[in-house]
């Protein structure tokens, strides 16, 4: 069943255009990629960018924020790069360019899901703290993309490279991968002075 891919804010795909289109609206270099071939580029797959903010209350939903729109930038046939766009005071604005294993890493996973019998909205799903990124793939298709948190059957895809011990592209339950990234990601506590030692 096709995944339903929500919308991006019309101002989000507007700034990522205008930086696709302007070298001079870019601050920051541009990949390697978008130097090197000649165009034209298109941003697709338009997925809101969530980042897991902590675990919430025991026994509650995790904590997210959105962070952003991610665009994967095709030329030829194929993903070359990503663009970000964040919303600002003054609302969306370009963020930045990107490449690396994340853009073919991404694509596979979203056609992967497209095999899966079930409609989902596919959303990314950041873990800086692991630096591990995960395509959410939400069971609510009609929910607000830019809001919610993965409800305990959503499935979460760990893109490659994951952190080991998890695999890449294995759907996991967001009720399982949860609290093993929260055992992972929580802060660690020093032992306490041994008896006998001072203070």
């Amino acid at each position: 069943m096709p995944l339903l891919v929500p919308p991006a804010p019309a101002p989000a795909l507007r700034s990522v255009l205008t930086a696709l289109g302007s070298p001079t609206a870019v601050r920051e270099d541009r990949t390697p990629a978008l130097r090197v071939l000649p165009g034209p580029f298109t941003a697709e797959a338009p997925l809101p960018l969530h980042v897991l903010a902590g675990d919430g209350r025991p026994g509650g939903p995790p904590l997210t924020r959105l962070a952003g729109w991610r665009f994967l930038i095709r030329c030829g046939g194929r993903s070359v790069a990503v663009a970000e766009a964040v919303v600002t005071a003054d609302g969306w604005a370009f963020s930045r360019f990107s490449e690396g294993p994340y853009v073919k890493s991404t694509e596979q996973a979203l056609a992967q899901a497209e095999s899966l019998p079930t409609a989902y909205q596919p959303r990314l799903l950041s873990v800086p703290e692991l630096y591990m990124l995960t395509l959410w793939l939400h069971g609510d298709t009609a929910a607000d993309p830019a809001a919610g948190s993965p409800a305990p059957g959503d499935p979460l895809v760990p893109l490659a490279p994951a952190p080991p011990g998890i695999a890449a592209y294995r759907p996991y339950r967001a009720a399982d991968l949860l609290p093993v990234i929260g055992v992972r990601t929580a802060p660690r506590q020093l032992p306490g002075p041994l008896l006998g030692s001072p203070a």
